[in-house]
Parts: C-alpha cells; structure tokens; sequence
C-alpha cells in the first residue's frame, strides 16, 4: 500500500511535466519541421504574417490540445464505468456510448446538415445516452446479462450494430467520405472553434467526475457494501452516466470514435497505485491524456509521410491488452485487491 501511495505521489508531482513535453512533442512533430525557437516565439512574439506561426496555432496546438483532453475525457469515462458496474472489461468504446453517439452525428450530417456547434454537441450527447440506455436495457432483460462478461458482449453487440448501421446510412446518403473523419478519428481535422467551445464544458464532466470517485469507491465494494453504508446507488449511478456521457459525447464529437484509451488506461492506473477511485479517476485522467498525444505523434511516423489513422495505434496497443485481461483475470483480481 505504501508503494503505491507513493506512485501516487510521484504520478501527481512528475505529470505536469509529463503533460508539458507530451504537448511539446505533438506540436513539433508533423510532414513540417518545426523548431523549438519557433514555438518559443509563438507564445511570447506570434506574427500572423509568418506562415510556421499559422500553422502552429491554427492546426499543431488545437490538434495537441485536442488530443490531451480528449484522452483525459475517454480514460476518466473508462475509470467511472468500470467502477461502477465492477467490471473491467467497460468502456465507452464497448458499452455502446461512443457507438450510440457516432450513431447521432451520422443522423445529423444526413438529415440536419449545417448545424451549429452547440446542436452537433447536443446531439452527441443524447446519442451516448441513447446507445448506453440500450446496452444496459438489453442486458437488464437478459438473465445475468449485467454480469461484467455479458455485458461486455451485449454492449459490443449493440456497438457494432450501430457503427454497422451508421455506416450503411452513410453509404446509401453518399455521404461516406464527410463520415469518414468521424470513423477514423482524424485529429488533423479537429474543429478549433468547436474544440474551444466545448472546453468548459468538458471541465464541467470532468469536475463531476472527480466529485463522484469517493461514491465510485464504495459502489465498486459492491450493492450491499453500499447500501449498507447508506449510499443513494440510484443518484450515485445516474451522475455518473451524465458525467459519462458528457465527456464521451464531447470526444465524439470533436474527433469520432476512439477506442480502448477507456479501456486500458484505467486498468494500468490501478495497477499502478491501487483500487482508491479518489486516485485512479484523476491519475486516469492524467495518463490518459498523455497516452493518446503520444499516440497521435507516434501516427505520424508510422507511414510516413502519410498520416496513420489514430484509432489504428490505440488497437494496435489496446488489442493485445485486450486479449491479456481476458486470459489473465486471475492476476487483475489479485492486484485489485491489494
């Protein structure tokens, strides 16, 4: 346990500089070399007529900015889901809520073209509800269906359903190629002036989500657990799948679907500084933003010069750990109890 107080510790006090250099190194990396001395002088002596300084604020810091907060959002939503259902196989990519929203921007791009930024945001969000509502409507009419390995399957069911029909609607309305950012989760073509907008309001599903890990502690010990120590599971579980939908359907809908950072991260996090949702949360949140800025620099280079969609380096990483939880459980269990 002192070990992993101290991991705790050592995780807070190193991660603004863990965020700083993972920003650095998005901002610098691209198909365009580009200089410290450039960035420096951007911050403190920008020239709009300089065509690097154009490049560096219109496109590499929204696209870092992007990439940190959007993995932030995805690892907390993880964290949050997987603590309150007790199962380590959640995540917004497989309980429907990425899925559901993807479904919803399709929708809008088909039928309600030329929305505003905050309508395209409204309307993810009541995707993410509408995709996690049937997950885990369908898995309450099943028997055990809440079981973490049912609904795992149940909620990859109820996913590839909606991508699959998402992608036929696409197709048949020959929109596909306007469509094909959101399934490739592109963040060169991140909107800055909706990625600005929507930023308090991902504090705010981020703020909310901190408030909740003390009630995210004692709803993983359990129903009775909780009840027993007078928790109301009813409002505990419904803040947390706003605060879940919230960041999820933001993160949609600044870049599509990206999978597995939800899923991952929050496991590595507890494996690091133990099952205390008080610190797995924020921890998550941390690691989380660095893991996929990371991510985005490293699909530079995969292809070089071409770009490599970032949705394929998250499998590429997430896959095999994917694969790892399910043969080894066994082990998750025992760290978890430690």
């Amino acid at each position: 346990m002192g070990r992993r107080s101290t991991l705790y510790k050592i995780i807070l006090l190193v991660s603004p500089v863990g965020v700083l250099l993972s920003l650095f190194i998005s901002v610098r990396s691209g198909s365009t070399t580009i200089s410290t001395a450039e960035i420096m002088n951007v911050l403190f002596s920008y020239d709009p007529d300089n065509i690097q300084h154009n490049v560096i604020v219109t496109s590499r810091i929204p696209r870092a900015i992007g990439a940190m907060a959007i993995g932030a959002l995805l690892a907390m939503s993880g964290a949050l889901m997987q603590g309150m259902t007790r199962n380590y196989l959640a995540s917004p990519s497989i309980m429907g809520v990425s899925d559901g929203a993807g479904f919803a921007i399709t929708l809008s791009v088909i039928f309600f073209q030329g929305l505003s930024s905050l309508q395209l945001m409204t309307l993810s969000l009541i995707g993410s509800a509408a995709g996690a509502g049937i997950v885990f409507g369908v898995s309450s009419l099943v028997r055990n269906g809440l079981s973490p390995v049912k609904l795992a399957i149940i909620g990859t069911i109820i996913g590839t359903f909606l991508s699959s029909v998402s992608a036929a609607l696409a197709s048949y309305y020959q929109v596909s190629q306007t469509m094909s950012f959101w399934y490739n989760a592109r963040l060169h073509q991140i909107d800055s002036g909706l990625l600005y907008f929507t930023l308090p309001f991902a504090v705010i599903g981020m703020l909310l989500a901190l408030s909740l890990s003390r009630s995210i502690s004692i709803l993983s010990l359990g129903e009775e657990t909780s009840a027993g120590l007078g928790q109301r599971k009813g409002i505990v579980k419904s803040l947390t799948m706003l605060s879940v939908i919230v960041m999820t359907g933001i993160s949609v809908a600044l870049v599509g679907k990206i999978g597995f950072v939800g899923l991952i991260i929050p496991h590595i996090t507890r494996f690091l500084i133990g099952v205390d949702y008080r610190r797995v949360i924020p921890c998550a949140g941390i690691l989380g933003g660095i893991f996929l800025t990371l991510c985005d620099s490293m699909s530079l280079y995969m292809n070089y010069p071409f770009e490599t969609p970032i949705g394929v380096v998250t499998s590429l990483i997430g896959v095999p750990f994917f694969l790892y939880l399910i043969k080894k459980r066994g082990v998750i269990r025992q760290y978890e109890k430690g």
